[in-house]
């Protein structure tokens, strides 16, 4: 039996299992993210999410994606885990620090109910991305060649890999063709999650996702502040930013001292029992 809760962030839903209350059953992880994250026989989900004790900070986050890889983090995610974290009694003070795949980020639960994360710094560098080729090289205004023609993408590391790709028309990219073909891009050894993202003015962009190892989403935390960031840093928009996504909003600020913030929303959708497993 497992016993869950059913969260989302502007769309982009998890299955969250709080092991410092509920014990884990003793299932393989990688099966058991395959089975709950499936919307036809299990809970449903973009992500199986745990909250456990941390090492380096009070607690750890991890995260496995519906294919049974586990992500280095998880933007929408990790607001849904400090959310949780309050809901269950583990929170005294409004703010908290978590272990994640991505270093030890801080967080803050607002007094409007929104969470705010100090996402750290965004990684440039090819090394520091992921990707093939010299590590120090610096990523930005790169033609990709894809389905749909050439594209122009700017890669950015936020503990995850994440190609930007700037179009016209954000809505009119088959993403369900184009996004599998770049989240295998050969640049990226460990695959890429992939945003085509449209400049609407120089405070507002809208962005489309497929992300690995969960396909097209609602929403990416992550990949909204690889957006911004590419966007600021590629003379396309400022450093404040609103990132606009099919289930919603984020607002992203790029600091001077290249670390990056996002803001936004967090929510119970249901808790229950699983026992098909």
């Amino acid at each position: 039996m497992l016993r869950f809760t059913k969260m989302q962030g502007i769309g982009n839903d998890f299955v969250m299992v709080d092991t410092l209350r509920d014990a884990l059953p003793q299932t393989e992880i990688t099966a058991l993210a395959k089975i709950v994250n499936d919307r036809k026989f299990g809970i449903g989900g973009d992500g199986l999410i745990l909250i456990e004790k941390g090492s380096q900070a009070p607690y750890r986050m991890r995260m496995f994606n519906p294919d049974g890889s586990e992500s280095e983090m998880c933007g929408n995610g990790i607001r849904c885990f400090a959310k949780l974290l309050k809901d269950h009694g583990h929170l005294s003070e409004p703010t908290v620090d978590v272990e994640t795949g991505a270093g030890t980020l801080h967080l803050e639960i607002t007094a409007g109910g929104m969470v705010k994360v100090n996402m750290g710094k965004a990684r440039l560098t090819r090394g520091e991305i992921g990707m093939l080729g010299n590590p120090s090289e610096t990523f930005q205004n790169v033609s990709v060649e894809s389905m749909a023609g050439t594209l122009q993408g700017t890669a950015v590391g936020m503990g995850n890999p994440h190609l930007v790709l700037f179009v016209a028309d954000a809505m009119s990219i088959p993403l369900e063709i184009v996004g599998p073909e770049l989240e295998f891009h050969p640049q990226f050894p460990n695959r890429t999650n992939v945003h085509f993202v449209q400049v609407l003015d120089r405070n507002t962009i809208l962005q489309r996702t497929w992300e690995r190892g969960a396909g097209a989403t609602l929403a990416c935390g992550t990949g909204a502040c690889a957006s911004a960031v590419a966007a600021a840093i590629t003379g396309r928009a400022e450093n404040s930013v609103e990132v606009q996504l099919p289930g919603g909003s984020l607002w992203i600020d790029y600091l001077e001292s290249g670390e990056v913030m996002m803001t936004g929303p967090a929510e119970t959708v249901f808790e229950g029992d699983f026992s098909s497993i």
